[in-house]
């Protein structure tokens, strides 16, 4: 399942049209406009789309691994866009009154998160869905596409957990890695490059990397947030009215 949705300006946001330029750990030169925008979809980002591209309906062990992506950030960009979990929607984030940009090289990779999953306080997460980095070309900020998670990186962020997932895409270039250690054998420094990344672009020491996991401990960790998110959505909804009285 594929989704695109429309990117357009917010209404009564007429904002300064100066353009930014944003440098990419892969030298990638994107231009990011300087207007407040907004993304509008026909489903929720939150839970409008399974965590799981064949949510059950397939026996292929490959089509079974595949997970939708929400992209937030695309690569070699540095504008901090985000899915807002009361509505669903994908937004610029603002502080202090203004769209938040990320202050260092620009994501090295397409980065966002994966819907209808939530990473369990009860482990040392912060309840919202898990961030997913995908590796390889550029994709369109609002595009919901299916991709291949192949590792985590560990990650705590003042103290709280922040995983990240690994993913690539299911055809063109990377498409062939099934895991960490393919990646290190096509890409050397690859890893290098995301762990170094998220460990600095905060400034300080609020980040720190625990290491990597495999693609298992990834699907593990997905398929934990994904149970966490049906279970918690199940307690927040309210009952439905038989009727009776």
């Amino acid at each position: 399942m594929h989704g695109r949705v429309r990117v357009r300006r917010a209404r009564g946001q007429s904002g300064p049209r100066r353009t930014r330029w944003a440098i990419g750990a892969w030298l990638l030169l994107i231009p990011l406009s300087g207007c407040v925008q907004h993304v509008s979809a026909p489903l929720s980002l939150i839970d409008g789309y399974p965590t799981f591209v064949a949510d059950g309906s397939t026996n292929d062990p490959a089509a079974a691994k595949l997970v939708h992506f929400v992209v937030e950030i695309p690569a070699g960009t540095n504008a901090k866009w985000q899915v807002d979990k009361a509505t669903g929607a994908l937004g610029w984030e603002q502080r202090d009154g203004r769209p938040r940009v990320v202050r260092y090289l620009a994501y090295p990779g397409s980065y966002g998160m994966i819907p209808s999953t939530a990473l369990p306080y009860e482990i040392g997460g912060d309840g919202d869905p898990l961030d997913l980095l995908l590796l390889g070309p550029r994709v369109e900020r609002g595009r919901v596409v299916a991709v291949r998670p192949i590792g985590i990186l560990k990650l705590l962020d003042d103290g709280e957990r922040d995983d990240k997932i690994l993913a690539v895409p299911t055809s063109g270039p990377l498409s062939d890695v099934r895991d960490l250690a393919s990646l290190d054998a096509r890409y050397a420094g690859a890893r290098t490059i995301v762990e170094t990344w998220f460990t600095h672009y905060k400034g300080g020491n609020r980040v720190r990397s625990q290491g990597f996991g495999d693609a298992a401990e990834a699907l593990e960790v997905i398929r934990e947030a994904s149970r966490y998110f049906a279970e918690s959505t199940k307690l927040t909804k309210p009952a439905k009215d038989s009727g009776e009285r």
